[in-house]
């Protein structure tokens, strides 16, 4: 009895905050999937009307097109459904928990600067290893396709050996987007929250 009366104001107050974190990790997210499918586009079609002689370039464009629209439909809907479950529109993920960064409403100003930090630091990082990273995420599309190691760039590794490195800087600007995006999305939000608290005590 007692338990089903907590549940409301236990779920009230686990409900994240508005607005709720999320966006702009979501938002540099799919940028960069965007960038890596749009330099990606050329093997990926090649590979397809290879293995499948009557499929034509522009129909596997189209495909990885709509692909991009749907998942940017996705994106955006669950962002979405995110604000709204944090304004109490919505029923949504109540019980979610987000580290440290859940239960602050309005984080203090060491936070913001450790966010800041951290977007800057990996940002940077990111930045130098972007080229390499998508280079490495083709020539893997082509190893899985069976075409071998020598789909790397000629210099970037000797012949035959594994491309460690490429694969390496792979998952430093991985590890160094993630961390960057989502320090940046916890510096806007937070900042957003801040400005609201004063704008609206």
């Amino acid at each position: 009895m007692s338990a089903h009366a907590n549940t409301g104001p236990d779920r009230t107050r686990r409900r994240e905050p508005f607005p709720a974190y999320g966006p702009v990790d979501a938002a540099l997210g799919f940028a960069v999937f965007y960038l890596f499918v749009e330099r990606a586009t050329p093997t990926i079609v090649e590979i397809a009307t290879s293995v499948v002689p009557g499929l034509s370039a522009s129909a596997v464009g189209f495909g990885l097109a709509a692909m991009l629209w749907f998942v940017f439909a996705l994106t955006t809907l669950d962002q979405l459904r995110r604000q709204l479950a944090a304004l109490g529109v919505v029923t949504g993920d109540s019980h979610r928990t987000d580290g440290a960064w859940s239960g602050r409403a309005v984080p203090s100003v060491p936070w913001l600067l450790v966010s800041a930090v951290v977007a800057v630091v990996g940002g940077f990082i990111a930045s130098v290893t972007f080229d390499r990273a998508v280079d490495a995420g083709i020539a893997l599309i082509r190893l899985v396709a069976g075409l071998g190691v020598g789909a790397f760039p000629v210099g970037t590794s000797p012949a035959g050996a594994f491309p460690l490195v490429e694969f390496l800087a792979m998952v430093v600007f991985f590890v160094a987007f993630g961390a960057a995006s989502r320090s940046l999305d916890r510096l806007v939000v937070g900042s957003v929250r801040v400005a609201f608290r004063v704008v609206l005590p």
